[in-house]
């Protein structure tokens, strides 16, 4: 499609709730600013919503802008722009593509699909020669994706390390203050409103793991699905876990974690995974407190970076939508295009076995002799070497906490297993992972 200078760039939003009616909201308040830094203004010429008499209160616009027919609205032909804010995968696949196709650009919070099915919008945008952006679905205000899309293309990231999910992080920060444990810390994020009614997708890794794919697809120029993720949750953190975190040094955190990893033979590899684990109170991520945001960059030439922020709600994702919408819009007027997909580097998603990381478990054992000698063992088995062991409890019973030099996951694993076989061993009590420099 082309556009006339000078005539509004007309918009199709699909979706007003949270983060659509703030959208319609700074569209109206900042409606000035936005035409002086795109060139022309910026004119809602339709609204997709489910139900139309919900109350979504005050907004500056005509009641009549209003349908239920998405499919129509991203059809029309005086449509320019379609901002997308309703999320799921189907039909808002199909009301992009054929947006895209068309020539329209899209600006989109949705990761769940972008995650799932990126590389079908990416081929519909090319066709149609026009733009798709999606700065809000990752990390809210943050301006995390169009660093890792722009300003770092010439370099070479080979890690990002982030706490991407505001509700998990409010509570592992408040078992952490308060020694609670997970259900009384996920009742207070509720009460407050930083938990859905449904918390499953947050606390279960989802988010986060459909998050960590776009993210290491921009950092790594290779195509990562949420499938290729490897998602673990934060339902099995305790408050032992927190406390025993506290006591060497650490706290805990979800964390999303994608790296560039090249073997003896010289040929590169992405992993890509969310778990909780425990870092060292020292690394910048450790401050991250309450629904916070942060991503930690590291790059050959840049070194190390630091994207701090809130990364969920309705005024931050706007303000990241809007930011789309310029970049957007200023490109159909100038007949530029913004870069597309880049998957040239094409590198091998490793599975989690292959990745190195350290282990802290604890162990419920019986208080005898040998019971270190033999645990330790173990350890040798499997090639795992142990860092620190410390001992808990008299009597018949003691708990052995042990943390682990760096291995492979599968090997820490495998050792774990080996544990649970030990007459010795009444129960392991918990395993988790630990990220940050490992102590000389």
């Amino acid at each position: 499609m082309t556009h006339v200078n000078n005539a509004p760039v007309r918009i199709a939003l699909l979706g007003c709730g949270t983060v659509g009616a703030e959208v319609v909201r700074l569209l109206h308040q900042h409606a000035g600013d936005l035409a002086a830094r795109i060139g022309a203004p910026l004119e809602i010429a339709g609204i997709a919503v489910r139900r139309l008499g919900r109350d979504r209160g005050p907004l500056p616009v005509d009641p009549a802008l209003f349908t239920t027919d998405a499919a129509a609205l991203v059809a029309r032909d005086d449509v320019d722009l379609v901002i997308e804010v309703v999320g799921g995968i189907e039909p808002v696949r199909t009301w992009l593509v054929t947006a895209l196709e068309s020539g329209k650009s899209v600006v989109t919070a949705n990761k769940a699909l972008l995650a799932e099915d990126g590389a079908t919008l990416y081929a519909a945008a090319t066709r149609g020669n026009a733009d798709l952006y999606y700065e809000a679905s990752v990390a809210g205000a943050i301006p995390l994706l169009r660093p890792l899309r722009e300003s770092l293309h010439g370099d070479r990231i080979t890690r990002v390390l982030g706490i991407v999910n505001g509700t998990t992080n409010f509570i592992l920060s408040a078992m952490d203050a308060t020694g609670a444990g997970f259900a009384d810390a996920l009742d207070e994020a509720t009460a407050l409103g930083y938990a859905e009614a449904d918390p499953t997708a947050d606390i279960e890794g989802f988010d986060a793991a459909a998050k960590a794919a776009i993210l290491a697809s921009l950092a790594f120029h290779t195509r990562v699905t949420a499938a290729d993720v490897h998602r673990e949750g934060i339902t099995e953190v305790t408050a032992a876990d927190v406390a025993s975190a506290k006591a060497m040094g650490a706290t805990v955190k979800l964390l999303c974690i994608a790296e560039r990893h090249t073997d003896s033979g010289g040929q590169e590899s992405v992993g890509v995974r969310v778990h909780p684990a425990m870092i060292p109170r020292s690394h910048p991520l450790a401050g991250v407190g309450d629904a916070f945001n942060a991503a930690f960059v590291q790059a050959d030439a840049a070194g190390e970076l630091m994207f701090y922020g809130r990364g969920a709600g309705g005024a931050p994702t706007a303000s990241a939508v809007l930011g789309d919408v310029v970049a957007a819009a200023r490109n159909r007027l100038s007949g530029a295009r913004a870069s597309n997909d880049s998957a040239y580097a094409d590198l091998r998603v490793r599975p989690m076995g292959e990745t190195l990381t350290r282990y802290h478990i604890s162990l419920d054992v019986a208080d005898v002799a040998g019971v270190l000698a033999t645990v330790a063992s173990s350890f040798a088995e499997h090639g795992v070497s142990i860092q620190t062991v410390r001992q808990e409890g008299h009597g018949g019973d003691a708990t052995l906490v042990v943390v682990t030099h760096t291995a492979t996951d599968a090997a820490l694993s495998a050792t774990v297993e080996s544990l649970r076989k030990l007459e010795i061993v009444r129960d392991v009590l918990s395993v988790m992972r630990v990220e940050g420099e490992e102590p000389q």
